[in-house]
């Protein structure tokens, strides 16, 4: 008998301590951790599909475009000796551009794809330079040189995008364009151009130029391949980013679009102005550079953000509810601490799919008037007492006001996020300073059902 009224004493201290009802709220914390983290997974899998999405869209449409070249290609025969016998093999030499100039103006479009949009685009890319052909001179040891095979390769990463009959322009001659490349190592998708004649152009410099209509989607690039490499892209897309191995020279962006230009020399990369065979495939594609036509937001990478401050949310939530308990001497059961906190992680859920068919912000406010209604609603029928239901109310709208500006401030998170949460730390510490946390228990009879 004394051993289980022992056993009732301990059960009443345990439910009565405060020290249990705190260890008891960190746990209902750390519980509510494994729904947010379902919830983050739903996030992620729901931007999955929108890449899924845009990967269909481009594919039909026309890929991320990346011009490479143009390359002159002059196939050159040495002789290497082998069991006293003379062998002949072939190298390749290429020669880039000495000067090489790029005027591109980019017409973006929006497409869907469900309730998915996808930025894409048509392009009129004019190109235009002026090859310095090399004299015989240049190649020691050569047992031949092959003029009659050199021919030239434009890179162009998706061929579904081009909409125009390509031909070069080169001296006074209009040459053909054929599909595929010969040098696959260095450009894998591309055109090619047979050049005529070449051998009686050893020692000039020859002026080519091609206009392409090009569609793509998100961004277009190029590689500096010119001695001096000059590149001008102007879009009514108004927030671009800029990307690769060289930014802009001159950029200008507002609200009607962006103008940015290139200038770019020899000395600036890191390969040469000529070469045999495959020793720079890898460096030509390193040095690209250019613009991505980026949406504004990405609504899913800020409801994955939002979501990181979930913690936050409901450790200052409960915080509030446990400091009811003890200010007012209320009592509040975990189960009620738990509809509390899953009305919070629903909120996330509720941002995702609004802000899928409607602006982030808007599904934000939509999300947080919602759940701050149901908790305060709920907290006043708990409760019963109106004061401490507006507190909640001001304090949830707070918190939820504060992850929105810590949203758009990206640069600045850091820093806001720092100041806002010594602060909440401060005005806790100051509501906090006089309780008397040994001399606090529970009555029983005050325990809210």
């Amino acid at each position: 008998m004394e051993a289980k009224n022992e056993k009732m004493t301990l059960g009443k201290r345990l439910k009565n301590s405060v020290t249990f009802k705190v260890i008891t709220t960190v746990i209902l914390i750390l519980i509510l951790l494994i729904p947010m983290g379902m919830i983050k997974s739903v996030i992620q899998e729901r931007e999955e599909q929108r890449h899924s999405a845009i990967k269909e869209v481009s594919n039909k449409w026309a890929g991320k475009q990346l011009l490479n070249g143009p390359i002159l290609t002059i196939p050159v025969v040495y002789e290497r000796k082998i069991d006293k016998e003379m062998i002949p093999y072939t190298k390749w030499f290429h020669l880039l551009p000495d000067q090489y100039n790029v005027n591109g103006k980019v017409i973006p479009k929006k497409l869907r794809r469900g309730i998915y949009e996808i930025v894409v685009y048509e392009s009129l890319i004019k190109n235009k330079g002026t090859f310095n052909i090399p004299n015989v001179d240049s190649f020691t040891n050569a047992k031949e040189i092959q003029f009659d095979k050199a021919f030239i390769t434009i890179g162009i990463s998706d061929l579904k995008g081009i909409k125009n009959q390509l031909q070069l322009e080169w001296g006074k001659d209009k040459l053909r364009v054929t599909p595929g490349t010969k040098i696959k190592k260095i450009i894998s998708s591309g055109i090619t151009i047979k050049l005529e004649n070449l051998e009686e152009n050893l020692g000039k410099i020859i002026p080519f130029n091609f206009d392409l209509n090009l569609q793509g989607s998100q961004q277009v690039s190029f590689v500096p391949v010119g001695k001096a490499t000059n590149v001008e892209i102007e879009s009514s897309w108004n927030s671009p980013s800029f990307f690769g191995n060289f930014l802009p020279d001159y950029r200008e962006v507002n609200n009607k679009g962006f103008k940015s230009s290139w200038n770019i020399l020899q000395l600036n990369r890191n390969f040469p102005q000529s070469w045999f065979d495959d020793e720079n495939t890898n460096l030509l594609r390193e040095a690209a550079f250019g613009v991505d036509l980026k949406l504004p937001v990405d609504d899913y990478q800020k409801a994955i953000r939002s979501a990181k401050y979930a913690l936050l949310i409901l450790g200052l939530t409960f915080l509030v509810f446990f400091l009811t308990e003890v200010l007012n001497k209320k009592r509040i059961h975990p189960l009620q601490y738990i509809l509390v906190g899953l009305a919070l992680c629903v909120f996330y859920i509720l941002l995702i799919s609004i802000s899928e068919h409607l602006d982030f912000n808007k599904a934000y406010l939509i999300g947080s008037v919602a759940v701050i209604s149901i908790i305060t609603m709920y907290a006043s029928s708990v409760i019963k007492e109106r004061k401490i239901a507006l507190l909640i109310f001001s304090i949830l709208t707070a918190l939820y006001a504060f992850v929105f500006v810590i949203l758009q401030l990206v640069d600045y998170v850091l820093l806001i996020g720092s100041i806002g949460l010594i602060l909440i730390l401060a005005i806790t510490m100051f509501c906090t300073r006089k309780i008397d946390w040994y001399a606090i228990q529970f009555d029983k009879s005050q325990q809210l059902n």
